[in-house]
């Protein structure tokens, strides 16, 4: 079993998740660097794996993170929005194949993840709702999905 210590600081996305203004956003930094590692690979077997093995791993220790600090969907925790930004770029993986995207599309993406995280559309709000960690892990999840359609849709409109 891991520690309640290693926990925590896994939630809070390396200690991210602790700086006093917009953990969320420094948790999302975290999860473009995710991204990298995962895209690093050249292999998209891997890539979907890590996402999927990054929501799985979300629940738990945001569930963990909620019982160490005794609050609901505390700030600090930030697995949430790291295991989320690949999800974004899934739409550039598609089309791009597993390079990295300039600099300025991937800033854009990680903008308008944080403008759906904190909007929380339907039904992004409502999901917070579900028990323990799927409630801190898949609103994320949803606007990381939401990004990815936004993304899907101006890409058709340009070309």
């Amino acid at each position: 079993m891991i520690s309640k210590r290693l926990a925590l600081f896994l939630a809070q996305g390396f200690g991210s998740g602790r700086i006093p203004f917009a953990p969320g956003t420094f948790g999302s930094f975290v999860g473009f660097f995710w991204f990298l590692l995962l895209l690093s690979t050249r292999n998209a077997a891997i890539f979907a794996t890590g996402i999927l093995f990054g929501i799985f791993a979300s629940v738990i220790l945001s569930e963990m993170g909620e019982e160490i600090l005794g609050r609901k969907d505390p700030g600090s925790v930030v697995i949430d929005e790291i295991i989320a930004i690949p999800i974004c770029f899934l739409p550039w993986i598609w089309k791009h194949g597993l390079v990295a995207p300039h600099w300025k599309t991937a800033a854009l993406i990680l903008i308008a993840f944080r403008i759906f995280d904190i909007w929380k559309p339907w039904p992004v709000r409502q999901s917070q709702n579900l028990p323990g960690g799927w409630g801190v892990t898949i609103d994320d999840v949803l606007a990381g999905l939401y990004v990815a359609a936004v993304c899907m849709v101006f890409d058709a409109l340009i070309q």
